[in-house]
């Protein structure tokens, strides 16, 4: 079977190119809402006059309201040099326009995953649903701004303005007109923009998904009463190929605990550490996941306890049979204590 060549048009790699270029330079410039408003009326006040005059003027407010030499002025000379026509100009301002919204997009983009992570004071830190919202949280926001940003322009594109407040009816559909125009010309303004967008969503917000496991359960361990201070990671003394998340001693009791979300071949490690340790207690927190019969017999039969989230323990009946296997509810200095 052929497959055909794939090719883009010269003139639309060069609008796109251009665009996203001006886009990643105005993020490098960061004007302030004062600076990036007066810009655009130096070009309302002179749109009138024919781009090379009113590229003129612009130049003449970089050289006025940013500090001479400074990488915020370069960048926008940068900018202003690579103005060759009167449609390169267009696509400055709707990119200047485009910038001065990004933050508003932006804020919207996080707030789903900020009223997500607001219900995690009322969930269990060892739940498999706190885990799901953490272990999506950094995806969400990356996720909600790609489709906010498709929604976005799907409403420039139908001139629809009853996105946004009344106010600022007249400003969109303005942008509308511009979006349109260039679009004919061959711009693809939500897949350039989503370029920049994305990139500015990864620097905004910090990826922990699953990695903060082990951090819950510090949260638990102090909660219980526990004293932080004393519970420390080490690698066991007789198998130093096994690390403890968590080592610390209880009524002259050593104890040692493997945390992992999900078992996989891992837990045969700690089965081999079990074999050779003189460590009193040994514990596998683990979500529960993949943690069937086969392999909870095996981890239980070397002398290895196992607490696991409440959901997955409730939900499998075998696991309720088997003594040494807890719901992380039951994960209290009283259980600790009682295990020999």
């Amino acid at each position: 079977m052929k497959i055909n060549k794939l090719k883009i048009e010269r003139r639309v790699f060069n609008i796109n190119l251009k665009f996203y270029f001006f886009l990643k330079h105005l993020v490098k410039i960061k004007l302030s809402d004062i600076q990036a408003s007066k810009l655009f009326k130096v070009y309302t006040l002179n749109q009138k006059i024919g781009y090379k005059r009113n590229i003129t003027k612009l130049v003449k407010f970089t050289e006025a309201e940013l500090k001479s030499g400074s990488d915020k002025q370069n960048f926008l000379f940068d900018i202003l040099d690579e103005i060759d026509s009167s449609v390169d100009l267009k696509l400055f301002i709707f990119s200047l326009n485009l910038y001065m919204i990004k933050d508003l997009l932006l804020q919207e983009a996080k707030l789903k995953d900020l009223l997500d992570t607001s219900n995690l004071d009322n969930l269990d830190p060892l739940s498999l649903e706190y885990d799901k919202i953490t272990l999506y949280s950094p995806y969400s926001t990356r996720v909600n701004g790609a489709l906010l940003s498709l929604i976005f322009f799907d409403k420039l594109e139908k001139q629809e303005a009853n996105f946004i407040s009344r106010d600022a009816d007249n400003f969109v559909k303005k942008l509308s007109k511009i979006a349109i125009d260039l679009k004919n010309k061959g711009l693809e303004p939500n897949q350039i923009f989503m370029l920049m967008f994305s990139e500015s969503i990864n620097q905004s917000i910090i990826s922990d998904s699953g990695s903060n496991y082990e951090d819950r359960i510090l949260v638990v361990l102090t909660s219980i009463g526990i004293d932080e201070a004393k519970i420390k990671k080490t690698h066991d003394k007789n198998d130093a190929s096994t690390e403890f998340d968590f080592f610390f001693e209880l009524n002259n009791k050593t104890y040692g605990i493997g945390a992992k979300r999900t078992l996989r071949e891992r837990y045969k490690q700690f089965i081999k550490t079990a074999q050779m340790s003189q460590i009193d207690i040994m514990i596998e927190i683990t979500l529960g996941l993949d943690l069937n019969e086969e392999k909870a017999k095996n981890i239980l039969k070397h002398g290895i306890y196992i607490f696991l989230s409440d959901e997955v323990y409730q939900s499998r009946d075998f696991l309720k049979k088997m003594e040494g296997v807890f719901s992380v509810k039951e994960l209290t200095l009283k259980t600790l204590k009682y295990l020999e």
